[in-house]
């Protein structure tokens, strides 16, 4: 049977150069102004998404590789999404926007103030997409840069002590009693007094209370650690995961297992796959695309190459191509996940060009194993998800009125008339939205 499902959108470049190697940067749009996000952000909302989420890395990498990161525009420049989202609010009414936010760029009460702030200025559409990249901290501290584990161990008191500022008000301390002149009840407030292995702060926090509920929590990544800090913590975690029932309903046990350990319910945490579709007027042209990129030419591999060099901060562009990848290349602040992210199933003796080769292969979605398809093909895809228990997707791409059009023009009548996405937003903000169903 048909369900709803929670749509939104993954901005993957984040507040950076939108249109930057492609032809619809002629459209003249400014990444730099607000204007070219807020035309998007309306188009979301009429096409009746809950969530913008938009990434951010605020660290260019090593000073040795800096220039991998710059040269085509794949890892920077950004700009703070913190700070491009009032303008996401003014142009919206009921859009969530989720900057994404690293604990160790913001104290807990600097933080727990700010957020409180753009949450009661939204109406309640504040969410906080909370990555622990441990790279992008030593521009914040002077202290040893932490391992995996412990940057999610700092990330969840960092949490819990935004949640016990935001709830030192305690029920009734605001009273605005104009008759007795008492505007709030001092005794209800709670000195928080907190030190911990990271942070140490006192409170309470002088931002009112919220009326709608707290900024939504949402978390990427697949480790366990990860998943253990999303079933505590979050209200969406952003999830990427083959897309085959078997590897869905495993994720879906992982996250909700994580969940009830941490004395939640499953329910309390959507979890919304990432997906970036390719789609087209017919099927005829679905399998021209899938065809052709089987045999990518030497300019289309050195692409993939330019982009794979700037996630990994590693320059592999002078490479043989047709000599096996030398992992020694890679430094030590290369995690193991990125490099089996890069090589995927192949063997150690596997040369270059086929690695990356592979990167470029489209797949149908008709078959599964890829997503390139018609709007209807894919709004089959995402029903079969939805039969699966799924609680919705993530669209991947930049936040660009063509591309923003291209996918959901077709897209958004047929999955209303399927009834999969919304026809209206409930009252409460970002929070009720995500609990209407």
């Amino acid at each position: 049977m048909t369900r709803p499902q929670h749509f939104g959108w993954f901005l993957a470049r984040g507040f950076g150069p939108h249109g930057w190697g492609h032809p619809y940067l002629r459209w003249n749009h400014r990444w730099t102004e607000p204007g070219l996000y807020q035309d998007s952000a309306r188009t979301l909302e009429q096409a009746g998404f809950d969530l913008l989420i938009i990434e951010d890395a605020p660290s260019l990498g090593s000073a040795e590789t800096i220039d991998l990161r710059v040269r085509h525009a794949f890892g920077g420049p950004k700009h703070d999404p913190l700070l491009l989202a009032p303008y996401l609010f003014a142009a919206t009414r009921h859009l969530g926007v989720v900057p994404t936010v690293n604990p160790a760029a913001y104290l807990p009460y600097t933080a727990a103030r700010q957020f409180a702030t753009l949450q009661h200025l939204s109406g309640h559409r504040l969410g906080l997409n909370v990555v622990t990249d441990t790279g992008s901290a030593r521009h914040f501290s002077t202290a040893p840069q932490l391992g995996h584990d412990a940057a999610y161990d700092r990330a969840e008191e960092w949490v819990d002590g935004l949640r016990s500022l935001w709830r030192s008000w305690g029920d009734g301390a605001l009273v605005e009693d104009e008759e007795t002149g008492v505007y709030a009840d001092g005794n209800l407030l709670t000195a928080t007094s907190h030190r911990g292995e990271y942070f140490g702060f006192d409170g309470p926090l002088n931002a009112v209370p919220f009326t709608d509920g707290e900024p939504a929590i949402v978390s990427p990544g697949g480790s366990g650690r990860g998943l253990a800090f999303a079933g505590r913590n979050s209200d969406v975690q952003l999830a990427l995961a083959p897309l085959d029932e078997q590897s869905i309903r495993a994720y879906r046990r992982r996250i909700h297992a994580a969940a009830e350990a941490a004395g939640r319910a499953p329910s309390d945490v959507k979890i919304l796959f990432a997906i970036q579709p390719v789609l087209v007027s017919s099927p005829e042209e679905a399998d021209r695309l899938v065809a052709a990129s089987a045999h990518p030419d030497d300019a289309a591999l050195l692409t993939i190459a330019c982009k794979q060099s700037s996630d990994l901060e590693t320059d592999l562009t002078g490479l043989d191509l047709d000599r096996p990848l030398d992992r020694a290349i890679f430094g030590e602040h290369v995690s193991e996940g990125s490099i089996r992210r890069l090589v995927g199933k192949h063997e150690p003796d596997a040369p270059l060009r086929a690695i990356l080769a592979s990167h470029a292969r489209l797949g149908r979605l008709t078959d599964g194993s890829g997503f390139v398809g018609t709007a209807s093909e894919f709004a089959d895809r995402i029903e079969e998800l939805g039969e699966w228990g799924n609680d919705g997707v993530l669209l991947w791409g930049d936040l660009h009125p063509v591309t923003v059009h291209r996918l959901l023009d077709d897209l958004v009548p047929i999955l209303r008339r399927r009834g999969i996405l919304r026809e209206e937003y409930v009252d409460g903000g970002l929070g009720a939205n995500l609990r209407a169903f």
